[in-house]
């Protein structure tokens, strides 16, 4: 089912016909403790990467402002160990980041063998950003698409299996979202004037976001367009989709180099 999310390089995209409401044929309420025992058998996987430390996962969130980034970490990401799971947030570069090439402080937040990284925001928005809103020529932007599929090649041969999500929210849905965060006292300080500003924009965005994903989404580094306007089913097909790919990855607990079924702890 979650194939169908999956952005091929070859065929055209358009966000715009791509459903942002889609429930997937689930029903709330038969699915009700689904996402529990999800993460629960992720949380298992993870277990068994930690312990082989030969691979890792890389997750990349996408999306526009109130798409759910934050809100999908706290809800799927949940029921890991956290001292094997490094979240990032990727802000608009600042101290020595503007030193150094872009791909810099991507390159020093890859997960290490047997850790699972999570990316909200990224590398990605080196492209989108500047492209919107002019701060760089097209010469620049458009060979970034070059620097990031060879980027995620390296990860791959390097070890790092590399999943992208876009959560795919539409213009009426962030409305109203934006304005229950402006509204709310506990959630108002994450409102940023160019929440507001980027709306106006919206067009401009979609078609740069279309070409990025298009792009840059490779069967070894595939793109999922995640309908993201019912909360629950984004985090439900999200969760899915990292679930079997960690099954995917297969990670094997390491047999111990002794023999231990005569070993008795001392009283």
């Amino acid at each position: 089912m979650m194939a169908k999310f999956r952005v091929s390089a070859t065929k055209p995209l358009q966000l715009s016909a791509i459903a942002t409401d889609d429930d997937l044929g689930w029903d709330k309420s038969s699915q009700k403790g689904e996402l529990e025992k999800v993460v629960g058998e992720m949380a298992f996987e993870q277990h068994r990467l930690m312990a082989e430390a030969k691979q890792s996962l890389l997750i990349v969130l996408q999306g526009r402002d109130a798409s759910g980034k934050d809100g999908l970490v706290r809800h799927v990401m949940t029921g890991m160990n956290p001292a094997g799971v490094r979240v990032t947030s990727f802000k608009v570069p600042a101290g020595i980041e503007k030193q150094h090439d872009y791909l810099w402080r991507c390159h020093d937040s890859c997960p290490a063998r047997g850790e699972v990284g999570v990316w909200n925001r990224s590398h990605y928005e080196d492209i989108l950003v500047p492209r919107v809103k002019n701060l760089v020529g097209e010469e620049v932007w458009k060979k970034r698409y070059r620097h990031i599929r060879d980027f995620e090649q390296m990860l791959v041969d390097e070890g790092t299996r590399v999943l992208k999500f876009y959560l795919h929210v539409s213009h009426d849905v962030q409305r109203q979202r934006l304005q229950k965060r402006i509204d709310n006292p506990e959630r108002s300080w994450k409102h940023d004037p160019s929440d507001l500003s980027d709306r106006e924009i919206w067009p401009k965005y979609e078609a740069a976001y279309e070409d990025v994903l298009r792009e840059t989404s490779r069967p070894h580094a595939p793109w999922y367009v995640i309908p993201a306007d019912v909360k629950w089913v984004r985090d439900l097909a999200v969760a899915k989709i990292i679930l079997k790919t960690l099954q995917e990855m297969d990670p094997k607990v390491p047999v111990p180099s002794k023999d231990l079924k005569k070993i008795i702890v001392p009283e």
